[in-house]
């Protein structure tokens, strides 16, 4: 494809899109779909409600963000999420790559902004698809369910706009406000990722820290 930097194609360590695991998990979720757009919907949603969202099941293990290991998870957070969409569409031929924002929770629970010390949130992640020319930015970190419960509104893909966080619930209260761009990775910056967490948030542990810095929501009761 003219334009396309291979690189958004090819496997990598995380972004394992070469695996048996992927390639299951890709076909399974995508069917006998032949266009690129409607395969990409169709991983988006296999992401979004397949895996339910778990703010607490972050890890140091680096295995346990390699997309073939995601893919046999019940429960995953933004950045893995992120990681198996992106995995999943490089190995059904669409061009893919990972986002990163910063982004502040207006509806942060006030026992966790005071651990924190902060309701703005580090390093968010989502996928980017390259479909009809132009980039799509798609979040899939919260499923149904969750949506649901808490009115929080869920978010849609159908191949014409992108699926990013909503700056308001049901309700009308401020939800979602990205602040910061981290840019965009041809495979997940782990690394980086980590040392943020440790700089950002030093009094809190690293599985409260991974959680919260990851852009999801806690919430102490549904809204």
């Amino acid at each position: 494809m003219d334009g396309i930097d291979p690189a958004w194609l090819e496997p990598t360590w995380f972004l394992d899109s070469d695996s048996p695991e992927v390639d299951v998990f890709a076909a399974a979720a995508g069917g006998a779909s032949s266009a690129a757009t409607e395969m990409a919907i169709k991983l988006f949603y296999a992401v979004r409600d397949g895996l339910r969202y778990d703010p607490y099941g972050t890890d140091r293990d680096p295995g346990s963000y390699r997309a073939s290991v995601i893919c046999r998870a019940d429960t995953a957070w933004c950045v893995p999420k992120a990681v198996l969409l992106t995995a999943a569409a490089r190995n059904r031929g669409i061009p893919a790559r990972l986002g990163f924002a910063d982004v502040k929770n207006h509806l942060t629970s006030e026992k966790l902004r005071a651990s924190m010390g902060t309701d703005v949130f580090a390093w968010h992640g989502y996928s980017e698809l390259f479909l009809r020319g132009r980039w799509f930015k798609l979040s899939t970190a919260f499923n149904i369910e969750l949506c649901e419960r808490f009115g929080t509104k869920a978010l849609e893909f159908d191949g014409t706009d992108d699926a990013l966080m909503h700056p308001f619930d049901e309700s009308g209260n401020r939800h979602m406000e990205y602040v910061k761009q981290r840019g965009s990775y041809d495979d997940l910056p782990l690394d980086m990722i980590f040392a943020s967490f440790a700089e950002i948030y030093p009094t809190m542990g690293f599985d409260g820290a991974g959680a919260a810095a990851a852009g999801d929501e806690v919430f102490d009761s549904p809204h």
